[in-house]
């Protein structure tokens, strides 16, 4: 039986919501375009005599969707001079713009690049029937386009998806279904967690024993049996090469998805502490971690330590294209480094106050190297602790008072505070979900999400300009398979996604949910474990119940 929704009982519930100048029936298309005007027909792709396209910088994309169409109507629409899909290069939209004219005769696409292009693409699939995510041949699809005018380009440039792969290993193959359902959604940047306390997971030649004692944990916590301990008993790890990393990045490069990785330091470094004790104060021996929270075992600030992330941020510069490394930097215990004899003589030598202006000197250090080699250093609020890195760019995960305080320094700022974008977080009452977290006292529901503003009215106007935009953060303590990701991402991603894209006047929730129906059937055939959200699904136990 299939997962989603009947279309006709929503519209019925939600025909109250509607005001007297909108329809009750949106386009349903996920995030809102910043304008989108219905007209009367309809364009067939089954007739359709193929794509005429008119630059060179779009031919890559359009072959890419005309394959995508292949599979499920069974014909493939070529390019030629007689196609009546018209894609144009347009110098006049914004990178990552389109409009789209479709009519009885034509389907025109105007692109202020090839990435506009492809966006456009995502809005056209979604006014398509679910079948046409199928990966085979449809008997008699119905491959008509409502004819609109759409006029669209996104709020932000930064539209991020994070996922955690230190504690619980996803394979390549769920990397690429994850990059591909969040481009769906227009997302632009996929934040790629690679190491933690329980796990490295990429190959670094120079340091094999980070793959093969520190890609490997002997069992995993049970539940939240922190005390008395229970664990699984069940080793768990895994790790990318660097072929599976040049295969993720290409994949992502077709979707116009920027991957940036993230390299742990000097906290969540328990796994490399394991794989190279001496990259530590002396307080070992270490393990890789089978428990969560924070760990007091940490990098120690020397020389040894630097030249080894040197070396280990030299190899992620080589594989990675992106003009941001992330660097981590939260929850760092000073422990370690307050009786450290090491740390307390650099503390002395270079008149540093306290562990927080030690940690601040550390992360200057790391930024002169990314620096030096034309990349840009991200870490988490805490970086602001103890003095910024002139250059960083601030990800404010503890509320919003962190991207406040960077912004009004001049520094650009990415917001993900837990409030709205941690998908780790419960959705709905604990005792009706799967295991998740909870530890800040609260859930986070489809709604939540959808009222989030990444632009605290707090910041000027000059200031304002310093927010980059937003991501949803995917912590896996809890989320041991795909299945359950997918679950706890969708569709409170797609909420997400219209926040960073949408103009706030577009954002509409009864509009949203009226689109989700439309927009979950997609999902469906697409294979992604989605959750049905709790307003959907009490509204189709109110239509059960009327019949």
């Amino acid at each position: 039986m299939s997962r989603f929704l009947s279309f006709l009982a929503v519209v019925l519930l939600f025909s109250g919501c509607a005001s007297p100048q909108e329809p009750v029936v949106d386009i349903p298309i996920i995030p809102m375009p910043v304008s989108m005007e219905s007209r009367s027909g309809s364009f067939d792709l089954a007739t359709s005599s193929g794509f005429k396209v008119d630059s060179p910088e779009l031919i890559g994309v359009t072959e890419r969707f005309a394959a995508t169409l292949a599979l499920p109507m069974g014909m493939t629409l070529p390019i030629s001079e007689d196609g009546d899909i018209v894609l144009t290069l347009d110098a006049s939209l914004e990178k990552e713009a389109y409009t789209i004219d479709v009519s009885e005769d034509a389907l025109v696409i105007s692109a202020g690049n090839a990435a506009g292009a492809f966006y456009a693409f995502q809005s056209i699939l979604q006014m398509l029937p679910p079948e046409i995510e199928v990966r085979g041949r449809v008997e008699q699809g119905d491959w008509t386009i409502p004819a609109v005018h759409i006029e669209d380009a996104p709020r932000f440039s930064y539209r991020g998806m994070h996922l955690d792969v230190g504690r619980y290993f996803f394979d390549v193959a769920f990397i690429k279904k994850y990059i591909d359902t969040m481009a769906r959604y227009k997302f632009n940047t996929f934040h790629w967690g690679l190491t933690q306390d329980q796990g490295w997971r990429l190959e670094i030649p120079a340091y094999p024993r980070l793959t093969e004692v520190g890609a490997w944990r002997k069992e995993t916590i049970v539940d939240k049996n922190f005390d008395p301990y229970v664990g699984d008993g069940i080793p768990h790890g895994g790790f990318y090469t660097h072929d599976d990393v040049r295969e993720v990045l290409a994949y992502a490069a077709e979707r116009y998805v920027t991957v940036i990785p993230e390299i742990n330091m000097p906290g969540h470094s328990t796994a490399a502490l394991a794989a190279y004790p001496e990259l530590g104060c002396g307080f070992g021996p270490y393990e890789v971690q089978t428990t969560w929270g924070i760990k007091s075992d940490i990098l120690c600030p020397s020389e040894t330590t630097f030249s080894f992330l040197t070396d280990v941020l030299g190899v992620v510069i080589d594989l990675f294209p992106s003009a941001y490394i992330h660097i981590g930097s939260d929850e760092v215990p000073k422990t370690q480094w307050e009786n450290s004899s090491l740390a307390q003589s650099i503390m002395t030598r270079e008149g540093l106050a306290n562990e927080e202006e030690l940690q601040s000197w550390f992360v200057r250090r790391i930024e002169t190297f990314l620096n030096e080699n034309d990349r840009n250093l991200i870490g988490w609020d805490e970086i602001l602790e103890g003095g910024l890195a002139p250059n960083a760019t601030v990800m404010s995960w503890r509320g919003m008072v962190g991207g406040i305080e960077a912004a009004k320094m001049g520094h650009d700022v990415i917001m993900t505070p837990t409030r709205y974008a941690y998908f780790d977080f419960y959705q709905a009452d604990p005792e009706s979900e799967p295991l998740a977290m909870n530890w800040a006292g609260y859930s986070t529901p489809l709604d939540t999400v959808y009222a989030f503003e990444p632009v605290p009215s707090e910041l000027t106007q000059e200031e304002a300009q310093h927010i980059l935009g937003a991501q949803g953060n995917v912590w896996t303590e809890y989320i041991s398979t795909p299945e359950y990701a997918e679950y706890m991402v969708y569709p409170r991603a797609m909420a997400l996604a219209e926040v960073v894209w949408s103009p706030p006047a577009r954002r509409n929730l009864d509009s949203f949910y009226r689109r989700l129906v439309g927009n979950l059937p997609h999902l469906e055939s697409l294979g992604v474990n989605y959750r049905i959200p709790d307003r959907l699904a009490r509204a189709e136990e109110e239509i059960a119940a009327l019949n």
